[in-house]
Formats: C-alpha cells, structure tokens, sequence
C-alpha cells in the first residue's frame, strides 16, 4: 500500500479517534467516521466539544473530512478503529462497540485492506474477538484477503504538552509485511516516534499493563494515605520527604477514575481468570481505589461529628465532577462515589464544576451542576477537581460559601494545609 494511495477511515471521533484523524488528515485523505450524525455536524461546523482539538487545528487537517454514513468508507483501506472499550455494571469488558464497529467494517472492507486496533483489549481480542466478526460479515479470509494491526492509543484528555504526535506509538501487524507498512504509515505523522512490537497480542498486552501499573501504585499511596491518617501524619509532607531520593516515584493519593487507569485493568484481570489464573494484586488494587470515594465521606463524617456539626440534611458543595483536571470529561469520573455516598446520609449536595457539560452531567448522572456556589450556605466544601479556575481561588474566597463552622476537604492539595480542615 504506498502512501500516495493510502486513505484512511478513523471509526470513532472521541478523545482518541479526532486528534488522530486530525493528523492522518495533513497528508492523507481521510474520512473521520462516527455514528453519531450530532457529533458529526459539530466537527463539520468547525468545533470539538471535548475541547481536545480547537478550530485553527480542525482547519488545518485540509484532506480530512467527516461523515456518518457508511457508504463514504468504503472507498478507504486503511482503517483505525477508535471506539470506546468500557466495563459493565458488574466490572467485566464490554465489546460491545468494538464488536459492532467490526460488523460495520465486514460491510466495507475490500481485498487487500487493513484495519488497525487503537482500543483497549486484553490481548488476544483483536484476533480472536474483532477478527472474526469482519471474516463473517466479509467473507474475506484473515491475512490472505485483509490484513489487522494495533497500535493502542495513548492519549490523555486535557494535556495539550503531550499530544498524539509528541507520544511514541506502539505498532503491530498480523504479518511482518503489513507491521511494517502499519509502522511506516504511523511513523509519517507521530514526531514521537514509533515502537514496533513483534506481534498484535505483545501491543495489546503493553497497552493494558501501562495503566494497570499506574492503578496498583496508585492504590499503594491511597493505602499508605489511609495508614498515615490514622497516624495523624500529613501523606503530602511523607510524599514530599521521600521524593527526594532519585527514584521514588511521584504518585499522589486520589479517585482513580476516567476511561483508561480504572478500566483497563479489568480487561486484564478478565483475560486471566479465563485462563485459570486469578489475579490478586491487581484486584486488591481496583479494590482499594474503587472505595475511595466511600473512603472520603467517612472521614468528611467523622469530623463532622466530632465537631457535634449536623450531618443528616448538611449541605455540601462538591468542587468538580469531571474525572480530571482542565477537561470536560466525564466518562468513568470516581467523583460520583462521593456525591451518592454524601446522599446515603441524606445530605444535599450541590455541585459545580466549570469544565463538564451540563446536559451530559444529567444525562449521565442525574446531577444538575451549578454555575454558581450559594454565599453561607455550605456546611462542608469538598475540593475534589483541580480544575485550573480552582487554583486561581484564594482560601478566603471559597469560605465565604460555607456557614459558620463549616468544612473545607481538599483531596487535590489545592490550598495550604494550614487553611484546610480535611486533606487526603
């Protein structure tokens, strides 16, 4: 396939699929492709509404355009498939729009095409799970007729330093010939870089370890933060203190949420049990950082009473409800453990957050975010976002929204520790 024939389809125009198909965009024709036709006329109009991609960069993919209508892939044969790989309510992998982005791909695809896998799977997925919906709706044969790779996105919603093209990109093909040109089409828009893995399985592999890694340390430091509170020791200060040796690694306490560190590893641990293995720290990890939120209200709780301040029907102002800083994303957010948690004990809980979308916060959670926090009406304030309009805040400020004798938790380390009354 050489390149001045190549033309690509990205499937799925979310966190992952638009900045990619922006840069795919600069040299190839290429059709950005999602099922949602809302989502679809946004991009055409010029605007990304998860604020990953701003106008000037949408202009400035000239041979990239957008379509929801699947008769406009078909002319394509090289397609990266970007759609969201989540969990169900009861912590298993679902596939299920990875699965039905195969199927649509069997109705296009054409002898001699290649799809490559951009999301998260336990290895072995794309061989065994996505490969096989397309040979069925195809009828093309696997490596004879078409060919697969994956390369596993890395993207991290909000962080304009590392974007797709300043991350080094994973490779892999279902043959040494296509792994190269699979390689050789990424290397042309990644400055980065690229890194050739020896099979499709060792990329999915590396992709799911990378966040399972981050889960478990993180759990760790949750741990230890949970250990030094009852020790009456600030975890910031122990953190800080031991962060001077040259190899302590710099993980804060936190809610592990989002679309990647609080999912992935459920995808390994799945493939595992499959195999007759069962996972123990990586479980006692997800363990550890899925009851933080619980974690959090208790001692919020506790201090309260200790304090003989009210907690059935206290108001409480939880600051932030995305699953990060400076990004509107809500998918996954860990903050909701908090809000419901606050809930059981019948206290009324407002929320704001200036960076989520309104109508996606109701429609995912049934929480109507305030624009504007209530002057002396709070009687605990949780600090758990740190949105960059937070941190322009002075300690003052955010007191004048709570009552006499009211609570300030900080869970993001925000504001000194002399001005505070809880941190994590």
């Amino acid at each position: 396939m050489a390149f001045t024939t190549t033309k690509i389809a990205v499937i799925g125009l979310g966190y992952v699929g638009l900045p990619l198909a922006v840069e795919f965009g600069k040299k190839y024709l290429t059709k950005g492709f999602d099922i949602n036709p809302d989502r679809i006329e946004e991009l055409k109009n010029g605007q990304d509404n998860t604020l990953e991609v701003n106008p000037e960069q949408l202009k400035s993919s000239s041979r990239l355009t957008f379509s929801s209508d699947i008769e406009d892939i078909r002319a394509c044969n090289f397609y990266v498939v970007t759609v969201p790989t989540p969990i169900d309510k009861h912590k298993q992998p679902d596939l299920t729009p990875l699965l039905k982005a195969s199927e649509m791909l069997g109705k296009v695809i054409d002898k001699g095409d290649i799809v490559v896998y951009e999301s998260t799977v336990y290895p072995g997925a794309t061989e065994e799970d996505c490969i096989p919906v397309i040979e069925k709706v195809s009828g093309l044969k696997f490596n004879q007729d078409f060919y697969a790779g994956y390369s596993p996105e890395r993207i991290n919603p909000g962080d304009k330093q590392h974007t797709v093209t300043q991350i080094l990109k994973v490779t892999s093909g279902s043959t040494p010939e296509i792994a190269d040109k699979i390689d050789a089409i990424y290397q042309s828009v990644i400055t980065a870089g690229t890194h050739k893995a020896s099979s499709i399985k060792v990329a999915e592999a590396a992709k799911v370890i990378e966040n399972t890694q981050r889960d478990v340390n993180i759990a760790l430091i949750n741990e230890l933060a949970i250990i030094f509170n009852k020790l009456d020791i600030d975890t910031l200060e122990v953190l800080q203190a031991a962060g001077t040796k040259w190899n302590f690694l710099p993980f804060r306490p936190g809610l592990v949420g989002g679309h990647c560190i609080g999912v992935d590893p459920y995808y390994l641990t799945q493939k595992a049990q499959d195999i007759g293995y069962h996972p123990q720290m990586i479980l006692a990890g997800r363990h550890l950082n899925d009851g933080m939120g619980e974690y959090v209200v208790s001692q919020l709780v506790k201090n309260m009473m200790k304090q003989h301040a009210k907690v059935e029907h206290a108001n409480v102002l939880v600051m932030g409800l995305t699953f990060k800083e400076n990004c509107p994303d809500l998918r996954n957010t860990k903050v909701i453990d908090i809000i419901n948690e606050l809930k059981e004990y019948n206290m009324n809980v407002d929320v704001t957050d200036p960076w989520c979308n309104k109508s996606e916060a109701k429609s995912l959670y049934d929480i109507d975010v305030i624009s504007r926090p209530k002057t002396d009406h709070y009687d605990a304030i949780i600090l758990a976002v740190a949105h960059r309009e937070y941190l322009e805040l002075t300690t003052s400020e955010i007191r004048e929204w709570g009552r006499r004798g009211h609570f300030i938790y900080d869970l993001k380390y925000v504001l000194p520790k002399a001005e505070v009354d809880l941190r994590l």
